[in-house]
């Protein structure tokens, strides 16, 4: 099966009161781990792949080759995306261009007016090649891939400025970290949660660091409108 958006799986997903998983990817092996579970567990599933990863592994053309290759040679029946995971404005384009089925732009770091400018372009290519986007509002806590964060609650009212762009999924702050979660963490926002849901409607809302969160968090998470959890 060839590389799909995500955005049919991620609307099921939403309908369902069900998550899919994206999991990073680095190199070969943990490539066809994920493609492997995904069949034998006949589950969607998103393949993260950050701009350092993208670089170590030769480049994006190389990445979107490898796992075109993978589909093809373990007979994958189950949809995958390949999605850009927290990328730049550039990072985003090249993503594109290699064959990418889904992007990420982080727009978080850039004052709302840019966020929103430069997040509505890209939704116009992307949607013009049927690609599948995502959006940040309000950074996520720790360092990933040098993108650093210090957990801070997403404004639900800039959340909806975004998403109503047209964008596919949401990413909204609500006190997640990337990383190890430290002993005195205060948890989740539900409050915030609970309000970018109810501004955004039935757009699917994305959960970063998702790994460390306790599991009945997970499920509240996802009884408020998470329908994408990044492990």
């Amino acid at each position: 099966m060839p590389l799909v958006n995500a955005k049919e799986m991620l609307t099921k997903a939403k309908a369902g009161h069900y998550a899919v998983g994206q999991f990073n990817i680095n190199n070969l092996e943990w490539t066809k781990a994920i493609l492997l579970t995904a069949q034998e567990l006949n589950s969607p599933v998103i393949l993260g792949v950050s701009e350092g990863a993208g670089k170590y592994m030769c480049g994006y053309k190389t990445v979107v080759g490898m796992v075109n290759g993978m589909l093809e040679e373990l007979k994958i029946t189950v949809p995958v995306a390949l999605h850009l995971d927290h990328g730049s404005y550039e990072g985003a384009k090249a993503c594109i261009a290699a064959g990418f089925s889904s992007i990420m732009f982080d727009g978080s770091h850039y004052p709302i007016e840019e966020n929103v400018e430069k997040t509505k372009e890209l939704v116009a290519t992307c949607e013009e090649l049927g690609l599948s986007i995502e959006a940040e509002v309000g950074s996520i806590g720790g360092e990933e891939d040098g993108v650093i964060g210090a957990g801070e609650c997403a404004d639900p009212a800039e959340c909806k400025m975004i998403a109503d762009l047209g964008v596919t999924m949401l990413a909204a702050g609500i006190g997640n970290i990337h990383g190890k979660y430290p002993e005195n963490w205060a948890g989740l926002s539900f409050d915030t949660l609970d309000a970018i849901q109810q501004l955004t409607g039935e757009m699917p809302l994305v959960l970063h660091g998702g790994t460390g969160i306790p599991a009945d968090m997970i499920k509240k998470a996802i009884s408020l409108g998470v329908s994408k959890i990044n492990v």
